[in-house]
């Protein structure tokens, strides 16, 4: 079961910690928010192939 996510230079994030609770957990936010892109990160920790491009220029 996924806890917590840290998310560092991808896609448009500078930085972000989410933490998941038991049960089902609900992403919410306007359009441009970032909801694909924490799914998108999660889906990158689980192998899934993303672009070069994902990874924020300068990043290490």
């Amino acid at each position: 079961m996924l806890l917590e996510l840290h998310i560092k230079d991808f896609a448009l994030i500078d930085s972000a910690d989410l933490k998941f609770e038991k049960g089902l957990n609900i992403l919410t936010g306007e359009t441009g928010a970032g909801k694909s892109i924490v799914i998108d990160s999660v889906n990158f920790i689980m192998g899934d192939k993303q672009s070069r491009d994902i990874i924020r220029t300068g990043a290490e």
